[in-house]
């Protein structure tokens, strides 16, 4: 087969090529600490946060909410110029815990800023399903009329008895009314899942495919478990390291190759695997592999299997 159904020569919907045909160029996404918190960890709904959660390992070193968004903002296109020398309209992204864990006006106030600045075109907002209502909601959609913009979600996982583990002091159905409350406002909506939590087999994270194909999706990101240090997560392995399993990265390929063949072909693929620097690990990992080396792999490994996204799903 010579083109897909998302209309290029790659093996699965890639989030560039997903850009280039919005925006006709590339989009660089640029991380913003906004000074939120989540409620799992100010005691609304828990303390402590997720078991796996440690920001810090995922947030670049000018991300800090003593800054403003503004002077994020900026610092983060030097950063990004100097690496991407390509990109030139940016899409602010609010990263860091759970940022639509405000009153409206916070939010308002915080997004409007990043949206005066004259190079950025939009936002991508990462989030709870728990910290999301309709007047939340509604505000977005507004800003969707002139903006890209995109919320995305953490689910990690569709089991509940994992979600109630990892302390996310939510469940599966709340992500679902989050998602579909998302997009039937006309929003772009994302979902982040953790693959290998604690008590998942490979065929467990393959069935849970079909219920991910049943949300009105527009992109999603996976990466594979990683224990960090200062985490809950960090002193439940030492305890009871016979609960964790770590694939080598040969294995993870293909076990997400059977993930791309059975994931609905419009899900935007952003991500399906995760770098964080060494010193954050505790615990197997597979060293210093950046995420373009693994990109490679994997349209190495579906050519090899003449494998692509949606493959089955179409069956």
């Amino acid at each position: 087969m010579s083109m897909y159904p998302w209309g290029d020569e790659r093996r699965y919907n890639s989030y560039a090529a997903y850009f280039r045909r919005r925006f006709g160029e590339r989009v660089q996404k640029v991380a913003i600490n906004a000074g939120f918190t989540c409620p799992n960890r100010d005691g609304k709904v828990g303390f402590g946060g997720c078991t796996f959660c440690n920001n810090e390992a995922f947030t670049p070193s000018y991300c800090q909410p003593s800054k403003s968004i503004t002077q994020q903002i900026e610092e983060g296109i030097e950063f990004h110029r100097r690496r991407y020398r390509t990109a030139s309209r940016y899409l602010a992204y609010f990263q860091s815990f759970s940022n639509t864990y405000a009153p409206l006006e916070v939010l308002r106030e915080r997004y409007l800023e990043a949206l005066s600045h004259p190079e950025v075109v939009g936002v991508v907002v990462g989030t709870r399903p728990d910290c999301v209502n309709e007047e939340i909601m509604d505000f977005f959609a507004e800003l969707a009329k002139e903006y890209y913009v995109t919320i995305e979600y953490g689910v990690e996982s569709t089991y509940d008895d994992t979600l109630k583990a990892i302390n996310r002091g939510h469940d599966f159905e709340c992500a679902c009314r989050a998602v579909e409350m998302t997009a039937e406002r006309g929003i772009a909506v994302g979902a982040h899942f953790v693959l290998g939590l604690p008590g998942e087999s490979d065929k467990m994270i393959l069935e849970q495919v079909e219920c991910i194909n049943a949300l009105p999706l527009t992109t999603i990101k996976f990466h594979q478990l990683q224990v960090f240090r200062g985490t809950a997560m960090e002193r439940e392995y030492d305890e009871h390291p016979e609960r964790f399993r770590f694939w080598e990265l040969e294995e993870y390929l293909d076990l997400f190759t059977e993930i791309l063949r059975r994931l609905r072909p419009d899900i935007v693929v952003e991500r399906f695997a995760s770098e964080a620097p060494p010193r954050y690990h505790h615990g197997r990992n597979w060293g210093l592999v950046r995420n373009e080396t693994l990109w490679n792999m994997l349209e190495k490994r579906l050519t090899e299997r003449n494998a692509w996204q949606g493959e089955l799903y179409l069956k």
